[in-house]
């Protein structure tokens, strides 16, 4: 097994719901934060979906709403375990106005015995 520290970055350029992250069908994830950012000067309101793949389901693990010039920390001083393709999805209510980064523990167990 191995653990590889990682971030990804994220940029929200639609109204659509967005993937964000994906996880390999030989990994599963430890998401430790979301941060996003809007650098709008109108408010926006964010909303984070976890993809569980075993279901084929959508849920909503987040809704915030960030002010002007604003940066918010989503999941951060709780985890997050995103199974294997596992998906975070994202959307915002306005265009071109929200980036972020992921930063993760992604447990790779191809090597595994058993």
């Amino acid at each position: 097994m191995t653990i590889q520290y990682k971030n990804s970055q994220f940029s929200l350029t639609s109204t659509t719901l967005t993937t964000v992250l994906t996880i390999d069908n030989k990994s599963r994830a430890i998401i430790k934060n979301i941060q996003t950012a809007n650098v709008s000067t109108a408010n926006t309101t964010v909303t984070t979906k976890l993809f569980d793949n075993s279901v084929t389901t959508n849920y909503i693990i987040g809704r915030n709403v960030l002010s002007s010039v604003s940066t918010v920390n989503i999941v951060q001083g709780n985890s997050l375990i995103l199974e294997e393709s596992d998906a975070l999805k994202m959307s915002c209510t306005n265009t071109q106005v929200v980036s972020g980064s992921i930063a993760y523990a992604l447990i790779n167990r191809t090597n595994e015995n058993g």
